[in-house]
């Protein structure tokens, strides 16, 4: 490997096939990840998968790009098989056939070898993110300490995720500007994935939980990031925007502190004010306007009314 090279949103790492190449070929491989893959999350995890297959292309004497052939990919997807889960191996194989799509399209390579290569079967009709009781969201909240900065962000961030729908990284995307008034209502403005701008108006207890956090915390400039670090010199909050890793470290610190023994992470509080909203008569496709999401077939997957009906099913077997 080289030294990283530095793209929007992070860095990269360039796999030795790639670095023994020519420019041409360097720069339309960097050039994908910078101008093709948009979203920042999606950008770190096909260059995952980018350096994860060239490098195990490289230690199995492939000399390069061009050598690639689909037996190579399809060997690669084998070995993935028996380490990972089906949704991370058709993740990792779509994206190198996204790639090599793109380096067809540049005539860096005569053909794309992972075109014709099968990933697993996988058929998803339940979700397996862990949700929480509407109780257990309610005591996890109402534990959390607002005496200071960190108690009312933290308050703040997981009741936008429960009472919105909020994915954490719309979430962590809010600026200040983002939490307004409309119709003597406050509402919040969430930029969803693609692009999208989706708003809606507060619970009145996200409203309580928004509007504390940001009196307490003096939030006046409307640019600067929502949700933000805690500094640690003065316990108050900094400049710097909350990371994703940090939210969800901080979402186990706050349940187990609660007492809840559930695995959970941030998408858990979208999975729970989901389901909870369909538990208390809601319908699939007004949970499926506030969840922003384009088909209900998608919100069926946070839909865990059923795990009653198994739970109630399962006491039956009496001796």
């Amino acid at each position: 490997m080289n030294a990283p090279v530095v793209l929007p949103g992070g860095s990269l790492q360039l796999p030795a096939l790639v670095t023994a190449a020519d420019g041409r070929t360097r720069i339309r491989f960097l050039e994908f990840f910078a101008a093709e893959i948009r979203n920042a999350n999606t950008r770190r995890a096909y260059a995952r998968a980018a350096g994860d297959f060239l490098t195990w292309c490289e230690s199995h004497g492939v000399g390069s790009l061009a050598a690639i052939v689909p037996m190579h990919v399809a060997a690669w997807i084998e070995e993935l098989g028996r380490e990972v889960a089906a949704p991370t191996v058709k993740q990792r194989l779509a994206a190198i056939r996204h790639l090599f799509d793109w380096l067809v399209v540049g005539q860096i390579v005569p053909h794309n070898p992972a075109a014709s290569v099968r990933g697993p079967a996988h058929v998803v009709r339940r979700g397996r993110t862990p949700v929480l009781e509407a109780s257990e969201a309610k005591a996890l909240i109402e534990s959390i300490d607002i005496a200071g900065d960190a108690g009312l962000r933290d308050r703040a961030l997981i009741g936008l995720m429960v009472y919105s729908f909020a994915r954490i990284g719309a979430a962590l995307a809010c600026r200040v500007e983002d939490v307004f008034v409309q119709n003597r209502r406050l509402w919040v403005r969430l930029h969803e994935k693609g692009g999208k701008r989706h708003e809606m108006p507060c619970h009145h207890q996200l409203e309580e939980y928004l509007q504390a956090y940001i009196d307490g915390c003096g939030l006046t400039d409307p640019r600067s990031p929502l949700f933000r670090t805690i500094s640690r010199a003065t316990k108050q909050l900094s400049e710097t925007p909350l990371p994703q890793a940090n939210a969800w470290a901080m979402v186990r610190r706050r349940a187990k502190a609660a007492g809840i023994d559930t695995a959970i992470g941030n998408h858990t509080f979208r999975a729970t004010g989901i389901t909870t909203y369909l538990k208390n008569g809601g319908t699939l496709e007004n949970a499926a306007a506030m969840a922003n999401h384009s088909s209900t077939r998608t919100t069926q997957l946070y839909d865990r009314r059923k795990d009653d009906i198994t739970l109630a099913e399962v006491e039956r077997v009496r001796l």
